[in-house]
């Protein structure tokens, strides 16, 4: 899909909203979740299994298809309504979504078809895709690609530079690292906690193939991918550097770190489904009626945990150094 047509252009586009409205529906019904950087990574993910990527839902077990592994892995949300709507599980399933026995809050392979890699540490997700990556070769298995998606933030570990020269070091051109570069971390901007920029020369001077695009535009995306995966087989890991915005199409949580971990109660995710009609173009409803749980959900127990009892509002809970239980470690 190097020049997506016009019509694909739109089924991307709507796959896009339809990630972002289904991980409106379930993270408010869950009662915990992280909308921003869902919301950032959406378009990436519609082009990736809207054609890019080499998978077939009846066949999740090909050895010879390509693998996706989040390495960010609390964006969750995302990745399982673009498995959902790619047809690897019921939609109805999602609702399931951080429930006994439902979907974790981090991925957990094996736990449904699609997902590749357990996550939760940060920083450990391109490691594994080295490995992966390195298996391929080892195993004369020269058509599959990995992608590995990675957030800015993230990069502040240091294991993603080790892993950044280790797959220079093993010529890994099968493997395409993906940054959601979306400027915010859980407790404010990345350029301001720990600047990752400029980080396409950082990529270069570790000896991979940079590709900078904007991560909302699907035509770029699709180019970038199509280059990564057909052009630049040189012996260089590839990374495409998406410019992305956290909460993207909702302007109250565009670069707002205080939606980068919280659930919105079922008013404000109508009043955020009509943000992002208004942003979009269009006049789409909710699947079935918001609930959020009546004993607060996941969010009501971390709280807890933490000292902070049944917070008031959002900004109660991510007050750096000024919550009643202390701060918390940052998530990037």
């Amino acid at each position: 899909m190097k020049n997506p047509t016009p019509d694909q252009i739109r089924a991307l586009d709507d796959r896009a909203f339809a990630i972002r409205r289904l991980c409106l529906e379930f993270i408010t019904n869950a009662g915990w979740g992280h909308v921003g950087g869902s919301f950032s990574e959406a378009e990436l993910l519609a082009c990736l299994y809207g054609g890019i990527m080499n998978v077939e839902p009846k066949q999740a077990d090909d050895p010879r298809r390509d693998r996706f592994i989040l390495s960010k892995a609390h964006a969750s949300p995302a990745l399982y309504a673009a498995l959902a709507l790619r047809g690897f599980f019921p939609v109805e399933r999602l609702q399931t979504y951080c429930r006994l026995d439902g979907l974790d809050g981090h991925t957990q392979r094996g736990q449904c078809p699609g997902i590749e890699y357990s996550g939760g540490s940060l920083g450990t997700g391109l490691s594994y895709a080295n490995g992966v990556a390195l298996g391929f070769r080892l195993g004369d298995n020269f058509a599959s690609r990995v992608y590995c998606l990675i957030g800015d933030g993230e990069c502040n570990e240091g294991q993603i530079w080790e892993a950044a020269m280790s797959a220079a070091h093993y010529r890994l051109d099968n493997l395409i690292a993906i940054v959601d570069a979306n400027k915010v971390m859980a407790k404010g901007k990345v350029s301001e906690l720990m600047a990752v920029a400029p980080l396409a020369d950082k990529f270069a001077a570790f000896g991979w193939t940079p590709i900078e695009v904007d991560g909302h535009d699907v035509r770029e995306i699709c180019a970038a991918f199509h280059r990564a995966k057909f052009l630049e087989m040189d012996g260089r890991p590839v990374v495409v550097i998406a410019h992305t915005v956290k909460g993207r199409g909702v302007p109250e949580a565009e670069f707002n770190y205080h939606w980068h971990t919280h659930a919105p109660s079922p008013p404000q995710a109508e009043a955020f489904l009509r943000a992002l009609n208004q942003t979009y173009g269009r006049n789409e409803t909710f699947s079935r009626p918001l609930s959020a749980p009546s004993d607060g959900g996941l969010e009501a127990v971390v709280t807890a945990d933490l000292g902070w009892g049944m917070i008031p509002s959002v900004d109660a809970a991510y007050s750096v150094g000024h919550t009643p239980g202390g701060s918390v470690g940052n998530s990037l």
